[in-house]
């Protein structure tokens, strides 16, 4: 069994500060550390379920966050960013099980984490068919194109929330609840223990139909904080202005939808 772990930062139990997310800031060692921790319990729990590899996809900023010699040794990592519209999902194919997130966030606009955000800062929010989307809703989507289902996620209350509604029988550990620049979290070392146990009991269940309702065909539409990134967006192929600071992209095959987000949200 071969088993996927896409990790963020901005969702790991204790953060509240973007200082904790930037890795030209002293305060990103730490966190670092408690990221790569949090991976590392998911790889546990995947191979106390009988994962016999496990690959991780360095999901965060640089793409080069998680200390190496501390992941185990039926693991592979990929780092960096390969250019791939797959993205922080990249390394992902039909030949894996299950899809595992960890350190995952709310989306732009959202209340939940002071660290919420969709891509980048540049982004006010993102819809797709007409609803609010995080990461995880991109990602997860990602994941069921390959046939992937997606069992388990850690990070805050909100993405949480949100996964549970999205993917059918998808476990999901709260590890901090934002209330404007604050944020109330589980200890990094409970968090670690739920998403051992989390991952664990996920993957030994009939996880089979864990996976978010296709749509016969998808409309993104990126809001942006300056017009002037929306200009530059709409020239993309098939892109459109869709009011003073957006651009929206359609079409029915999800994968061209990945296309499109490589290109427009930069």
């Amino acid at each position: 069994m071969k088993v996927f772990i896409s990790a963020d930062i901005e969702g790991t139990a204790g953060i509240a500060h973007w200082d904790e997310a930037e890795r030209t800031h002293p305060d990103w060692a730490e966190f670092r550390t408690l990221m790569t921790a949090e991976v590392v319990a998911a790889c546990e729990g995947a191979r106390a379920a009988g994962a016999t590899e496990v690959v991780i996809k360095d999901a965060h900023d640089s793409g080069r966050n998680l200390i190496l010699d501390r992941l185990p040794d039926y693991a592979r990592i990929v780092r960096g960013w390969s250019g791939h519209p797959d993205s922080m999902m990249f390394g992902l194919d039909e030949s894996f099980a299950a899809a595992v997130y960890t350190g995952y966030h709310s989306e732009a606009g959202s209340e939940a984490n002071p660290l919420a955000h969709t891509s980048n800062m540049r982004i006010s929010r993102l819809l797709l068919n007409g609803e609010v989307a995080s990461e995880f809703t991109v990602n997860t989507l990602c994941a069921a194109g390959y046939g992937v289902p997606s069992v388990f996620l850690a990070g805050d209350e909100g993405i949480c929330a949100e996964a549970r509604a999205m993917v059918p029988g998808l476990a999901a550990v709260g590890t901090l609840d934002g209330r404007g620049r604050a944020s109330t979290s589980i200890s990094p070392a409970w968090s670690r223990r739920m998403i051992r146990e989390g991952v664990a009991l996920a993957l030994s269940g009939d996880f089979a139909q864990a996976l978010p309702v296709k749509a016969e065909h998808y409309e993104v539409v990126i809001e942006f904080n300056n017009p002037t990134d929306a200009y530059r967006a709409a020239w993309y192929p098939g892109a459109r202005a869709h009011g003073p600071r957006a651009v929206a992209f359609e079409h029915k095959d999800f994968a061209e939808i990945l296309r499109a987000l490589l290109f427009i949200k930069v």
